[in-house]
């Protein structure tokens, strides 16, 4: 819809040159299709002009005439409203759709440019918990938006495997190994340990002493202790890779905080030699009172690091690797000051590519107004929220539908994208209460509800039996309402692509795609699609098929799959 708003843009600026107003910028969307397709408000043109903007808007409509692309301009008070000729819309909108099936809404704007996304990163010897749908879904999409707008993506799952819990983990193994087998669901045989361990460290403190002399150990290369530490690690990335497959979640590297405990040192160094670093009750800190934050602890005062001065490793091994244009961080809100102190010591030390990190922070699941707390063992796991959406949806299609084919690909499809839509549909920064019924959902503002309208479109175009030949269709004969509101939906999806990726907010397309299915679904029930006239079929045709592209090329971006019949 760009190149419409380019137009009207440029009609206003030749009826007003000199001017420094941004037309484009400040033309709205009116709230009834019935009052036009965009609308300028003559506000800003007061002053520069010393009239009053419903005068200015009179005037402005008895000089601007229509043309091959503007059908007919209003005025509406202290707007000037534009119709955009339907059969223009419908032939350069829905013939752009048709001729790029695939990549329909993808750009080149991130041409050689780079964006590092750290997203997920759970921790090793814990289960993948609901708790880290959020993190993974968001960080997913985003990976899939900046890839369709040209960038080079780095996907880096930051494991948490580095640090006292671990000598938690390895403490607890060594006192009550007999009481587990990593045989069999190895994770939660690992949690059982972890949750264990905080039990009886209320009863007894010294196992506390005990997890930090071990994590010393480890810190220190002692082979038992890092042998024991390989193995939790490599079960958990075992286990990680399996749900991520079913989630068609990707990454560049499965990197973790062990990457960089010995560079951490060198930064500390680096911070020392620049002045920044000094002591406090025994730990090395740098003082951030000038930039209204708290310290910033670099060594605790036993000498070992922290993942802080782990995180500033990280982020100067990833410039030197990647020389990203972008950083972003899918990290839960709570980490915003962390964030904050660590983008400002990278800047301290000198790094003016610090201000290319940016913190994508997201809302936590609730339980009950709780947040998750996984060393009390109140857990529900991902793949049980997975198995019961796929559960779901397999009993309602052998209710309604048992001579389905593959029908066990289409529950997986279907149930998987519920959750992973459930979940995307929400503005990222909301908390999200956990609700087992909504989640599992399928009425309303849902995944499966996208992909039966997807489904439905394809069953529509097998039935009509016809193949669409683009330059053979009459555009000209879409001129119902509720046909130009769809190719107008069609039309907006690039827009939304590129408004995603720049406010790092990927329910902005999934609730596009709710708004493009909602409006297809309204003209299917208004109008025949296959009808006695031929050629208004085939421009029906045409025009649903354009949908369907776009809802899977959408659907695509969330990380959700569309399957062809349900």
């Amino acid at each position: 819809m760009q190149e419409f708003k380019h137009e009207i843009a440029r009609m206003l600026t030749d009826k007003l040159p000199g001017s420094d107003i941004d037309f484009e910028g400040l033309m709205e969307i009116p709230p009834d299709p019935a009052m036009g397709d965009y609308a300028f408000p003559c506000f800003q043109l007061a002053k520069q002009l010393r009239k009053s903007p419903i005068k200015i808007a009179e005037e402005l409509v008895g000089q601007l005439e229509p043309n091959g692309i503007v059908s007919e301009i209003k005025q509406v008070q202290a707007y000037v409203n534009f119709f955009i000729n339907k059969e223009e819309l419908s032939r350069k909108i829905l013939t752009r759709a048709l001729h790029h099936p695939l990549d329909y809404g993808a750009q080149n704007i991130g041409a050689n440019k780079t964006v590092a996304i750290d997203f997920s990163s759970p921790n090793i010897a814990k289960p993948f918990n609901i708790g880290h749908l959020r993190s993974t879904v968001i960080g997913g999409s985003l990976k899939s938006i900046f890839e369709y707008l040209g960038y080079e993506v780095q996907g880096i799952n930051y494991l948490g495997d580095w640090g006292t819990q671990f000598g938690k983990v390895i403490c607890a193994y060594e006192e009550w190994r007999d009481e587990v087998d990593l045989t069999h669901e190895p994770i939660k045989q690992l949690l059982k340990l972890y949750v264990k361990f905080h039990e009886e460290a209320e009863k007894d403190p010294s196992l506390n002493e005990k997890a930090r002399e071990w994590f010393k150990r480890l810190e220190e290369e002692d082979p038992v202790a890092l042998e024991l530490w390989e193995d939790f690690k490599d079960i958990t990335i075992e286990t990680l890779i399996q749900v991520y497959h079913r989630m068609g979640i990707e990454f560049t590297e499965y990197s973790g905080e062990s990457r960089y405990f010995k560079k951490a040192e060198q930064v500390a160094d680096m911070l020392d030699k620049k002045g920044l670093l000094v002591e406090s009750e025994g730990a090395m800190i740098v003082d951030l009172s000038e930039y209204d934050m708290p310290p910033f602890l670099v060594k605790k005062s036993d000498g070992t690091t922290l993942y802080s001065s782990r995180d500033l490793a990280a982020a100067i091994d990833r410039y030197e690797r990647f020389g990203f244009t972008q950083s972003l961080y899918v990290v839960g809100q709570e980490q915003t000051l962390h964030l904050n102190q660590v983008f400002k010591v990278l800047e301290l030390l000198g790094y003016d590519w610090a201000e290319r990190c940016t913190h994508v922070p997201f809302g936590l699941y609730l339980f009950s107004g709780e947040k998750m707390a996984t060393r009390k063992g109140r857990i529900i796991y991902l793949e049980d929220v997975l198995d019961d959406a796929v559960e779901l949806i397999r009993e309602i299609i052998e209710e309604k539908n048992p001579n389905l084919l593959e029908k066990e690909q289409v529950a997986e499809m279907v149930g998987v994208g519920a959750v992973l839509f459930a979940d995307l549909k929400n503005t990222r920064i909301k908390d999200v209460q956990f609700d087992y019924d909504k989640i599992l959902s399928f009425d309303g503002e849902t995944g499966p509800y996208l992909q039966y309208t997807h489904a439905r479109i394809n069953s529509l175009l097998k039935k009509a039996g016809k193949e669409i030949e683009v330059d053979q269709i009459d555009f000209g004969l879409l001129q119902e309402n509720e046909e130009k509101e769809v190719v107008k939906a069609v039309g907006y999806f690039p827009d939304k692509i590129q408004e995603a990726a720049e406010k790092l907010e990927p329910s902005i397309i999934a609730k596009h795609l709710i708004s493009l299915a909602a409006v297809f679904n309204t003209f299917y029930n208004a109008h025949r699609v296959i009808t006695d006239n031929e050629e208004v079929s085939k421009a029906r045709l045409a025009l649903a098929l354009a949908v369907k592209i776009t809802l899977s090329n959408g659907l695509r971006l969330l990380g959700i799959k569309a399957p062809e019949q349900m």
